[in-house]
């Protein structure tokens, strides 16, 4: 079994910026993809970005330029640096870890407002 547990979210103005992580515990394999996810209020949830074990990354056409992922294979964590935040952005943050099957942690929320 594996758990995320994400932490770093928050209230942020506009033009801020937050970093959100995420810890994978459990029995995970060296070849996984992790990644962060958001779903607003009455929307589905959708891709923000996503790093592979290799450290390809891959990014939503909304938060290209102001977003990076990046990740600690030893420590099986990633991170999520979000610059020049808009309030588009508030969303609950999910992190996503692909490996064989699907994993999601708990959320995070992250509110961007004045």
């Amino acid at each position: 079994q594996v758990q995320l547990v994400e932490s770093g979210g928050g209230l942020v103005q506009p033009g801020g910026s937050l970093r959100l992580s995420c810890a994978a515990s459990g029995t995970i394999r060296a070849i996984n993809i992790m990644g962060w996810y958001r779903q607003a209020p009455g929307k589905q949830r959708d891709l923000v970005a996503t790093i592979t074990n290799g450290g390809r990354t891959n990014f939503a056409d909304s938060v290209k330029g102001r977003f990076t992922i990046s990740r600690d294979n030893a420590k099986n964590t990633v991170y999520l640096q979000m610059n020049s935040l808009k309030p588009e952005d508030t969303a609950v943050y999910y992190c996503n870890l692909e490996s064989l099957r699907s994993y999601w942690g708990q959320g995070t929320q992250v509110t961007v407002s004045s």
